[in-house]
């Protein structure tokens, strides 16, 4: 097949000659910079080991490169590898483009990205369905907290529509209405953007790689984020963005990202049927991860879903993947050929 790659790139106006040439040196190891291979360029890599004709299409704030790029090279499918445009509240926009013009694609359809992306409208659109979320408030960008809100305390503030823990910190988890107050304009001021407040559900934090469609669908081996019960204090057990992305820091603290603990059976259960529930629910498509808390007593609350998942080598989705059976090749061919499905059924 003829396979683009789509993705944001820091570097204005690069050609995908360029962008190919920086993927054999990140691939190489000659970029002392780059501690790790940038995900378009992992994929990318691994399309042309697995046979496929690949084009790196980067754009960097001019989206019509791509749509051109697209249109003179005409690829089967494209692997939509965009985080942001712009800024990453913005993903959708990618995939949106891409349909107006007819370009196939990988991965969920801008309205699954924008309805797990708004953390109030994706945990609406899961209680319709049965499945139990943390209890919620929110408050419009400069709108002041008068009230206390009728949810338990301690709660945790986070911008609205923020993902990648962005605006997490220890600081997020309030025990009063003041807090509540002080963190919700904090939130107002620093990211521009409503900010939401949820009920802190004490437990261990599951996260569920789901790959497919329909009947293809796959709930991956579970992965947990552990923390040292010694270093860190209940409700400092959260993905800050700290602990997401500072891996000394997680050293420092006791906390490890791994496969899943025992779980028991009935909640493993549960947990499938969950996320096949929340996949639908939100109009996921391919690939997803759904994030969980699972309770001493097997209660499971779904935090929020993840619709476009960091997909590179060595990280929850692609271990959860490889874990499962498929090596990242086959994971890679996996996404493939859920798409091709997907849109052979259209």
């Amino acid at each position: 097949m003829r396979i683009g790659v789509v993705f944001d790139s820091p570097y204005r106006g690069w050609t995908a000659e360029q962008h190919r040439e920086q993927m054999e040196k990140e691939m190489a190891g000659k970029v002392p910079e780059v501690t790790e291979v940038d995900i378009e360029y992992q994929v990318g890599r691994t399309l042309i080991e697995l046979g496929h004709e690949m084009e790196l299409f980067g754009f960097h704030d001019d989206l019509r490169e791509v749509i051109d790029q697209c249109g003179a090279w005409k690829p089967d499918l494209v692997v939509n590898c965009a985080e942001s445009c712009g800024d990453s509240g913005h993903d959708y926009v990618v995939p949106a483009l891409l349909e107006t013009h007819g370009i196939r694609y990988t991965g969920t359809s801008p309205l699954g990205l924008l309805t797990t992306r708004d953390k109030a409208m994706s945990k609406k659109v899961l209680a319709y369905h049965g499945i139990q979320v943390p209890g919620f408030a929110t408050w419009r960008t400069n709108e002041v907290v008068r009230d206390t809100p009728p949810l338990k305390f301690p709660l945790i503030v986070k911008p609205l529509a923020a993902d990648a823990s962005e605006g997490i910190a220890m600081a997020s988890v309030v025990s009063d209405r003041d807090e509540l107050a002080e963190r919700v304009n904090f939130v107002h001021q620093r990211f521009e953007q409503p900010a939401i407040a949820e009920e802190f559900i004490e437990g261990r934090e599951l996260y569920a790689s789901v790959v497919g469609n329909d009947e293809t669908l796959e709930i991956l081996p579970l992965t947990e984020l552990v923390f040292d019960k010694e270093k860190n204090a209940p409700e400092e057990r959260i993905a800050t963005q700290t602990t997401k992305w500072d891996a000394p820091y997680r050293r420092r603290k006791g906390i490890r990202y791994q496969f899943a603990r025992p779980v028991s059976a009935a909640a493993k259960e549960r947990i499938e049927q969950i996320c096949r529930t929340a996949f639908g629910a939100l109009w996921l498509h391919d690939y997803a991860r759904i994030d969980l808390r699972l309770s001493e007593t097997d209660e499971i609350w779904v935090l929020e879903a993840n619709a476009n998942p960091f997909i590179a080598r060595g990280h929850e989705v692609a271990n959860a993947a490889d874990k499962a059976g498929m090596p990242y090749p086959q994971f890679i061919q996996r996404i493939l050929d859920e798409a091709a499905r997907r849109y052979a059924r259209a």
